[in-house]
């Protein structure tokens, strides 16, 4: 009989997707394909509350997302609510339904840091991937207001089979912009990157040159850019140690209030989520059933469970051995032990090699409104 768990730490960041409503359509965008509507949405007064539950907890870092955090016309009093709480507030924006006024007034409220998203190097590329006429213009523009308030910013670019080739321009991008760092990040096949797998599938040559460019890119900007990189997992002899295990250091809050272990989670049949305010979300964090499903190591199958790897990697992503071999505490079969490994290599390297297909946008239930 296995031994009960110890008490988890406490997590260090609670990712709070504020609302799913964007205005861009991204094809790679990690929300659930099924979108909530602006009427499931948490109110103001309920995310106060979850930030102070979560600075309660033990939580340090907010990271407000989406979707578009913008679009909450709340985002402001959030922020402010946020920082009162003792959190370190980071937006992760696309930068659409921003003003001058609006980045001047979160930083009077005491936001921390800006993460803005690009979907290339210029109008043609950027505005064709978010779907978005006049959104590259519009982040150009954000970008010069959020290093003139003297806000750390971060640009997270999503990195795919149809920019990866323009890697070393995203990198010099991120330096005329004043970022601080860049999230050089391989699109990650969850919610409606799976859709778009023929389109967005890098090919090995490109993922091998893209760490290369990244390696020498560090070097280069040392002092200057903090280069982070999220490789193309598809192409790699190992997975990642997704979310550093699960359950282990975050935890996330939907837009109508679900907390779950990981952005994907709900993606995983048979797991119970609970909302804030159904319990505390310390007891949530401790003792939810979705976050004890596959914390440690004491669920795992073979290989996993005899390899000496089991506490560096865990097994990999939980959603993406769901996804990929039918069931949620396989191997990952990113991993080259896993029974799965080839049949994803060769259907990644035929994604890779197809000639890309139109993308599927991201779109909101309909007669949702975007704004």
């Amino acid at each position: 009989m296995n031994a009960p768990l110890p008490r988890p730490s406490p997590p260090m960041a609670m990712l709070a997707e504020l609302t799913h409503r964007c205005p861009l359509s991204c094809p790679y965008c990690s929300n659930p394909v099924e979108l909530s509507r602006k009427d499931s949405e948490l109110s103001t007064e309920a995310w106060i509350a979850a930030f102070r539950e979560a600075a309660a907890l033990g939580v340090l870092h907010v990271h407000l997302s989406g979707g578009e955090p913008a679009s909450r016309p709340d985002l402001v009093p959030l922020v402010a609510a946020a920082r009162d709480a003792g959190l370190y507030t980071n937006l992760i924006t696309s930068g659409i339904g921003l003003t001058e006024r609006r980045v001047a007034e979160l930083d009077d409220v005491g936001l921390d840091h800006v993460q803005l998203s690009i979907q290339g190097t210029d109008a043609a590329m950027a505005d064709r991937v978010g779907g978005y006429r006049g959104g590259f213009a519009r982040k150009m523009q954000v970008a010069g207001w959020v290093h003139s308030a003297g806000l750390p910013l971060t640009v997270n670019a999503v990195m795919h089979k149809q920019n990866l080739d323009r890697l070393e321009e995203t990198i010099e991008l991120a330096v005329t912009l004043g970022a601080r760092r860049l999230e050089v990040a391989t699109v990650q096949f969850h919610g409606w990157a799976a859709l778009n797998r023929a389109a967005l599938m890098p090919t090995r040559a490109q993922a091998m040159r893209a760490r290369e460019i990244v390696l020498a890119a560090r070097e280069r900007l040392k002092g200057t850019l903090v280069i982070d990189y999220v490789p193309a997992d598809h192409h790699a002899r190992y997975p990642k140690a997704c979310m550093g295990g699960w359950a282990s250091t975050g935890l996330n809050v939907t837009p109508d209030g679900t907390v779950l272990p990981c952005h994907a989670a709900q993606t995983i049949p048979g797991l119970t989520f609970e909302r804030v305010g159904s319990r505390p979300l310390k007891a949530i964090w401790e003792t939810g059933a979705a976050f004890m499903a596959f914390r440690g190591t004491d669920w795992m199958q073979e290989p996993c469970r005899s390899c000496e790897r089991k506490t560096i990697d865990f097994g990999g992503c939980r959603c993406q051995a769901m996804a990929l071999a039918g069931d949620a505490a396989a191997t990952d079969p990113v991993c080259s032990k896993s029974p799965h490994h080839a049949a994803l290599v060769a259907e990644a390297e035929a994604d890779a090699e197809a000639t890309p297909p139109d993308f599927v946008y991201r779109r909101m239930p309909q007669n949702e409104p975007v704004a």
